[in-house]
C-alpha cells in the first residue's frame, strides 16, 4: 500500500509541477503579448509622427504657394487701378468737353404736335 500511496504521490507532485509550468507558460505568454502590444503602440506612434510631418511639410509648401497667390493677387488689383486711374486722368478732360458740348449744343425747333 505504501508503493501505491508513493505512486500517488508522485504523480501529485507531477501533476502539481505540470500545473507549475502551465502557469509560467501563461505568464510568459502575457508578457510576450504585453510587449508585442507595446512595440506595436511604439511603431503605430512612430509612424503617425512621420505622417503628421509630411502632411505639414506638403500643407506648408501648397499654404505658402497660396500665400504667394494672395500678393500677386493684391500686385495685379493695384496694377490694375493704378491703370484706371491714369485713363480716367487722361480721359477726364476731353470727356467733359464732350458732355458739356452736348449739353450746350441747343437747338431750338417747334414741337411736332404744336403745328
Amino acid at each position: 500500500m505504501t508503493s501505491q500511496s508513493q505512486g500517488i504521490q508522485q504523480l501529485l507532485q507531477a501533476e502539481k509541477r505540470a500545473k507549475d509550468k502551465l502557469e509560467e507558460a501563461k505568464k510568459r505568454k502575457g508578457k510576450r503579448l504585453k510587449q508585442a502590444k507595446d512595440e506595436a503602440m511604439a511603431e503605430i506612434d512612430q509612424y503617425k509622427l512621420q505622417r503628421e510631418n509630411e502632411f505639414r511639410r506638403i500643407q506648408s509648401s501648397i499654404m505658402g504657394s497660396q500665400g504667394n497667390l494672395s500678393v500677386k493677387v493684391e500686385e495685379q488689383t493695384a496694377a490694375k487701378i493704378q491703370a484706371l486711374s491714369s485713363s480716367y486722368r487722361q480721359n477726364k478732360e476731353k470727356l467733359m468737353a464732350e458732355l458739356l458740348d452736348l449739353i450746350f449744343d441747343i437747338k431750338p425747333e417747334l414741337h411736332a404736335n404744336y403745328r
